[in-house]
């Protein structure tokens, strides 16, 4: 599916990942449907994108907030043709050290939201038999590390969402993308105090991607309908241990992981709980 002429809707467009999508799916002549929270920032991103770029502000972790952005896109003339499911949230945190609320939040965000997202967008897709749909996933939905129960969790949803939409949809001129990545330069780990200190050491071997790199890569798998990319390809080493060596494959993610007895020395130590 060629981007030239076609409407993509990036959520988390305002930064990072959606952000790069958006310079690249405009780059290639689509018109792009920016969506994420910070009006400020989708304003000065639309503005400086040109005529082809439209902000929508918009918390997608609200089922009600998802209705209203399918409904005014619907009433600006737009019909979707690319939906890419961007918008994710989440700390690496152990199940007992995560609040509830906060566990309840990583789960509407990213999966509940591309969930409803795709559930307001693919009606028209499949009227008219064409129409894309990428969810931009985590390693760790191939490989899950220890202290980051929520976030771990939430993007193994993700990919069961992405593969029973090309179950679901198969034959029905919409086709689905699964994008999954390693680390990427972006403002999380700044956002995120912490987490970095829990990637283990092992997966530090694998090379982090830019968002460029990233948005690239998603552009092209929609004009090329491929079903699952996998980057840096060192990632895809992790993928593939752990679907046929799996034992090992966690067993060494627990290894080189945050080890429970630190993590508890350090949440009773409250200078280090600051840092």
């Amino acid at each position: 599916m060629k981007l030239l002429g076609r409407t993509v809707l990036i959520t988390g467009a305002s930064s990072g990942i959606g952000e790069a999508v958006a310079r690249s799916a405009y780059a290639r002549g689509a018109t792009v449907l920016l969506v994420a929270r910070g009006e400020t920032k989708l304003k000065e991103l639309s503005d400086e994108l040109g005529i082809r770029a439209h902000a929508y502000p918009c918390d997608v972790g609200e089922p009600s907030a998802i209705q209203a952005l399918a409904e005014a896109v619907h009433a600006d003339g737009f019909d979707v043709d690319v939906l890419v499911n961007n918008a994710g949230a989440g700390r690496w945190v152990s199940i007992e050290d995560t609040d509830p609320d906060e566990l309840l939040n990583m789960a509407k965000v990213p999966y509940l939201a591309a969930l409803l997202t795709t559930r307001a967008f693919v009606p028209g897709m499949l009227e008219r038999r064409a129409g894309w749909i990428v969810t931009v996933n985590s390693g760790v939905s191939r490989a899950v590390w220890p202290a980051a129960v929520g976030y771990a969790s939430a993007r193994w949803a993700l990919r069961g969402l992405d593969l029973a939409l090309k179950s679901d949809l198969r034959g029905s001129g919409v086709g689905a993308t699964e994008i999954v990545l390693g680390t990427v330069s972006s403002s999380y780990f700044a956002n995120n105090p912490g987490s970095e200190d829990k990637l283990p050491k092992v997966a530090r071997m694998v090379p982090s991607v830019t968002p460029e790199q990233v948005a690239d890569a998603i552009c092209k798998a929609v004009e090329r309908r491929r079903g699952t990319v996998i980057m840096p390809w060192q990632m895809k080493f992790v993928a593939t241990s752990s679907q046929h060596m799996p034992r090992m494959n966690h067993f060494m993610l627990w290894l080189t992981g945050a080890r429970r007895s630190r993590r508890r020395a350090a949440a009773s130590n409250p200078v280090q709980q600051r840092v």
